[in-house]
């Protein structure tokens, strides 16, 4: 009885519930969402940059005085 108990034992507590943990790795971005990423950033500079125009435009056309 002993002879079959010890082994058991043992495997038993070879076995961990828990799983090793993963390495933490930081995911690499692939080149087709950064080109995607600075064609937006450059879309919002230029929304940007119309906005302010149109709202100079705006203010000039409000300065004027009809004749």
């Amino acid at each position: 009885m002993k002879t079959t108990l010890i082994p058991l034992a043992l495997i038993l507590a070879g076995c961990d519930p828990t799983p090793p943990p993963h390495p933490e790795t930081e995911p690499t971005p692939s080149p087709a969402f950064a080109t995607q990423t600075q064609a937006l950033e450059k879309a919002r500079a230029a929304e940007a940059w119309l906005m302010d125009a149109a709202e100079a435009q705006r203010r000039q056309t409000e300065g004027a005085t009809p004749p």
